[in-house]
Formats: structure tokens, C-alpha cells, sequence
């Protein structure tokens, strides 16, 4: 019997790996360096918001687990090579990516400075293209593959009416990236997949899970396209994430995952 047949959990067992974690003073970033902490990586993490990356460098370190706090955004070549420099100096490899930086700026498209649409475009794609970049170059150095996990959307594949020109172009460029990447990184072993997720629990969300007549009004407007009936919690994003980052995901690549509760399959 193969060792994995014998005990299926070991294909989630990621522990030891090393993992970066951009973006990580946001709510998906936050979350995915405690996940990954808590799975028994050492930790990358870096952000431009220094008190909030000491915070969650922190948080992880009490789990007991090896972290290394950058105070970086993935915001040039250079950013993104001083960043896996760091994990290789600290580490010696680089075995998992997420980079879960980016931005929105809701504006409808005739209030919206050129300006404003290109600050999205390069948080959510340049800044993704540039930092697969710099730990491709690593991995494939390294010749083991690697995990590279992007953040999506929803509307990366859907469009919205309240302002999302940008913010849904970008997505659907990140959805592209993973899908080309993962086409041109397949035989190396290096695997790229994207989650996109739709509402979830965040501080920018927090307001809709709410009792008063606006969060009631948005919320039930939102979950009558949503099968499951419900908005995303963190721990909805916790098992793709654990999937994407581990050798249970080995034969999936280029792919998007929806942690939409259906929303989108409607």
C-alpha cells in the first residue's frame, strides 16, 4: 500500500516548509500566515505596515513557529528579490508563495482617474506578476518545485455595477497569470493556483454581518445569489489555502478556486 493510502492526511502535512506571505497586515494575508504558522511552516511575512507586521509576525511566533517579518511591499523587482533573499538567508529555500497584497478603489468609470485605475492594476497584478517572478527564479534554482497560491475574486470572473471597473479587471489579469504560469511552470513542479473568494468576514466587511437595516438590506440582497446562504468566514478560506500550499494539490495547476459558496455556479 502506498504511504499515502495508509494515512491520507499526509498529503496536507506542510510543516517545516518554508512560506511567504506578502500582504501580510490584510485580512487574507493575516489569515494565511496564522494558517501556515499553525501547520508548522517558517514563516516570510511582509508588509508595508510596519505595527501590523509586527503584530501578526507576533501572533504566529506564539504558535511556535519560525517567523521572519519584512517590512516590504512586493512593489518592484528589487522589493520582491530582497524578500526571497531574506527567506534564502534565513531559511536556505522557498517552498510556498502566497501573496495576498493588493487593493480596490471603487469609483464609477466616469469619476475615476486614470491614476487611480493603474494604483489597482499594479497592487493587484503588477505586484503578483513581480513577486511569482522572483520566487519562480528561486524554485526553479532550488529544481524540488514549490506552492505558488494567488488571491482572486469573484470578480476576476464576474462583473458588479457599483463601481468594480478596476478592481475586476485586475482579478481577471491575476486569473490569467495563474493560468498561463501554470501552463509555463507545469513540468518544473512548481504548481499556481488562485483562490477567489466572494464576501468574507474582514474589518472591511464586518459592518455587513450587522443587525441594523443597511446590513440587512445589503446582506440579503448578496445571499439571494448565494446557494449556501451565508457570507464566507475565515475558516472557509483556511482549507483551500492548506490544499493549494501542500502535495494534495500536486496534480492541480493554472486553476481557479471559487470559495463563493456556489455563487458563482448560478
Amino acid at each position: 500500500m502506498s504511504d499515502w493510502l495508509s494515512n491520507p492526511l499526509s498529503l496536507f502535512d506542510i510543516k517545516g516548509q518554508v512560506a511567504i506571505v506578502t500582504g501580510a497586515s490584510g485580512a487574507f494575508g493575516a489569515l494565511a500566515a496564522k494558517v501556515l504558522a499553525g501547520a508548522g511552516c517558517r514563516l516570510v511575512l511582509a508588509a508595508g505596515k510596519q505595527a501590523e507586521l509586527d503584530a501578526i509576525a507576533s501572533a504566529c511566533a506564539e504558535t511556535g513557529a519560525e517567523v521572519e517579518p519584512i517590512n516590504l511591499r512586493p512593489s518592484s523587482e528589487e522589493n520582491c528579490a530582497q524578500i526571497v533573499g531574506e527567506a534564502v538567508a534565513r531559511f536556505g529555500r522557498v517552498d510556498i508563495l502566497v501573496v495576498a497584497s493588493g487593493k480596490n478603489d471603487v469609483s464609477k468609470i466616469h469619476d475615476m482617474a486614470p491614476a487611480r485605475f493603474l494604483d489597482v492594476m499594479d497592487a493587484n497584478v503588477t505586484q503578483s506578476w513581480l513577486m511569482a517572478q522572483a520566487v519562480t527564479r528561486q524554485m526553479l534554482k532550488q529544481g524540488t518545485g514549490g506552492k505558488i497560491v494567488l488571491m482572486s475574486s469573484a470578480r476576476g470572473l464576474l462583473g458588479h455595477p457599483a463601481g468594480y471597473t478596476a478592481y475586476c479587471a485586475s482579478k481577471s489579469a491575476v486569473d490569467g497569470i495563474t493560468k498561463a504560469l501554470g501552463c509555463e511552470l507545469g513540468a518544473s513542479g512548481i504548481t499556481v493556483n488562485a483562490i477567489a473568494p466572494t464576501v468574507f468576514r474582514s474589518p472591511l466587511t464586518e459592518w455587513m454581518f450587522g443587525d441594523d437595516d443597511k446590513a440587512k438590506t445589503t446582506r440579503a440582497g448578496f445571499l439571494s445569489r448565494v446557494p449556501k446562504g451565508r457570507l464566507g468566514e475565515p475558516s472557509d478560506l483556511a482549507g483551500p489555502l492548506l490544499f493549494l500550499a501542500s502535495k494534495a494539490s500536486d496534480f492541480y495547476t493554472g486553476h481557479i478556486l471559487y470559495a463563493d459558496g456556489g455563487y458563482t455556479a448560478g
